[in-house]
């Protein structure tokens, strides 16, 4: 129950966070003089809508996403008479810029609160990252698992702790298997099929322990024929180690916050950059490889992991997923690429360098930007991201993250 009250919370955090990306567009629309037309949270058919002043509200069927209608957000927009000298492409550049960046703001924002919640309840994490194969939290290793992927409860100590590994113990092999990885760790420990020595590093030794791992039935789905399977696997009930958090008081942690707030910030943008290089990693794992913890993840993945988090009562964890998917959700709406706001922020700066220096040649204003031009620029990025998502997605049903072999 535990599990699926997590996938429920994060999912409805990840809406959350879209609605209020949305609100932000539409509050400094508003506030600029733009008449907003609706504000939808989802897409496709519509569940229900209701109208206050000149706004129509409301929510559709598919979670993927929301959108803030503004009349005019470009030439090609057909304008109402009462629009006419409302429509967003008319106004000023600094109200264009505002009301794009209202969304990316709210995105920002929730996540420094997030990041201040996490602050005074649980602490801020050092974000410089353990060795790949350092353990972490350690629990019972149930024995089955259903077939949407939840685990039955389980109590006592796992076959980690019996053995005498603790935290921050680094992991260099699996009986004769050397590891890397956290997938090779938890591939070469689902592959025993008894007693086995785990190698680590402690302290600066270098220690063995006899675990006996507990066997675990899980589901599995066949990527080529989509058919699902049970098999039994090996366990010792062990996630992957983070370093302990810092808490601090009320007025500690706003710096506190700002600071690990510009990490994370730096953080996103490394792991952005990095996005199309993951793809062979994606497509591996969907093919049968190994599924590393740094591989992208979608909605229903991050939900998952959220439900998995809350179900062993690491709610610090699950704050700081929410927050780190604001600052991904606003870092990557900044990307000058429409139809995200940074392709139409950049659309507006254009404009005006453009009439600046027509301006200087005793020119008059240019026109709008033709947007019938940026058209198939749009939509390869719209058919390459949607299969980016799709990969992704895949990746998640196939071969999801396992933080806690």
């Amino acid at each position: 129950m535990v599990f699926v009250v997590g996938v429920v919370l994060f999912a409805l955090g990840i809406a959350l966070s879209i609605a209020l990306h949305e609100a932000g567009h539409l509050w400094v629309a508003k506030a600029t003089g733009m008449k907003v037309r609706r504000y939808f949270i989802g897409f496709g058919p519509r569940i229900f809508s209701f109208r206050r002043g000149e706004t129509e509200y409301g929510l559709k069927a598919l979670p993927l996403g929301g959108f803030c209608d503004i009349a005019g957000m470009t030439a090609m927009d057909e304008l109402e008479p009462d629009e006419q000298d409302r429509a967003m492409y008319k106004k000023a550049t600094w109200k264009r810029l505002a009301v794009m960046s209202g969304g990316i703001g709210m995105n920002f924002v929730l996540g420094l609160v997030l990041v201040f919640v996490l602050a005074v309840g649980w602490g801020l994490p050092n974000l410089s990252p353990p060795p790949a194969t350092a353990l972490g939290d350690m629990s019972c290793a149930p024995a089955t698992q259903s077939e949407d992927g939840r685990v039955a409860a389980c109590t006592g100590d796992g076959p980690a702790q019996q053995a005498g590994l603790q935290r921050g113990d680094v992991v260099t092999a699996v009986g004769d298997t050397p590891v890397d990885t956290w997938a090779q760790f938890v591939s070469a420990t689902q592959a025993q099929t008894g007693p086995v020595d785990f190698t680590v590093e402690r302290g600066g030794e270098t220690l063995t322990f006899a675990v006996v791992p507990q066997e675990v039935q899980r589901y599995v789905i066949d990527p080529q024929t989509d058919e699902k399977s049970s098999e039994t696997v090996s366990a010792i009930g062990v996630g992957p180690d983070y370093y302990l958090p810092t808490q601090y008081n009320a007025l500690a942690a706003i710096p506190a916050s700002v600071a690990f707030t510009g990490d994370m910030f730096t953080m996103t943008a490394e792991r952005m950059v990095e996005l199309p290089g993951k793809v062979v990693d994606l497509w591996h794992s969907v093919t049968g490889g190994e599924r590393d913890l740094d591989t992208p993840i979608s909605v229903v993945g991050a939900s998952v992991i959220g439900g998995e988090v809350a179900e062993r009562g690491l709610w610090e964890v699950f704050i700081l997923l929410l927050a780190s998917l604001n600052f991904f959700l606003g870092m990557f709406n900044v990307l000058p690429l429409l139809p995200l706001d940074g392709g139409h922020m950049a659309v507006a700066v254009y404009e005006r360098v453009r009439d600046f220096f027509r301006g200087r040649r005793g020119l008059a204003h240019g026109g709008p930007v033709d947007y019938m031009k940026l058209l198939p620029v749009t939509y390869v990025f719209i058919v390459v991201g949607g299969a980016y998502m799709l990969l992704t997605l895949t990746a998640d049903i196939v071969n999801p993250i396992q933080l806690f072999p």
